[in-house]
């Protein structure tokens, strides 16, 4: 089961959120480090693992690195590297989104049965 899936637009080809390159790195850097050490990426967490993505561009071209959560569709903007610790813990983990640094919410329509 999948609890969670994070795309993190941190290194796009073309930066136009995020004009630093290494302001990204060292956010998908973090990000990478702490689903691992916490165990979020294993299988047998109750809770379901936790999917990571580093993506080229998420179409928001503002407040970057962004990083969109799945399945709440939630965007987060200016997700440095200090920032994403709290973001798994308190929305990931926690269940509470933080809504100041939210940039947008792109809610999923459920599949069709």
């Amino acid at each position: 089961m999948i609890s969670h899936h994070l795309l993190l637009c941190a290194t796009p080809a073309k930066a136009l959120c995020c004009p630093d390159p290494a302001a990204g790195q060292a956010s998908w850097d973090s990000l990478k480090r702490l689903v691992r050490e916490w165990g979020l990426e294993d299988p047998a967490r109750p809770e379901g693992i936790v999917l990571r993505t580093k993506a080229d561009c998420l179409r928001i071209c503002a407040e970057g690195p962004v990083l969109l959560i799945w399945p709440e569709g939630i965007v987060y903007g200016g997700v440095s590297a200090e920032r994403v610790e709290r973001i798994l813990r308190e929305h990931v983990i926690g269940g509470t989104p933080i809504d100041a640094w939210i940039v947008k919410r792109l809610p999923f329509r459920p599949a069709a049965a």
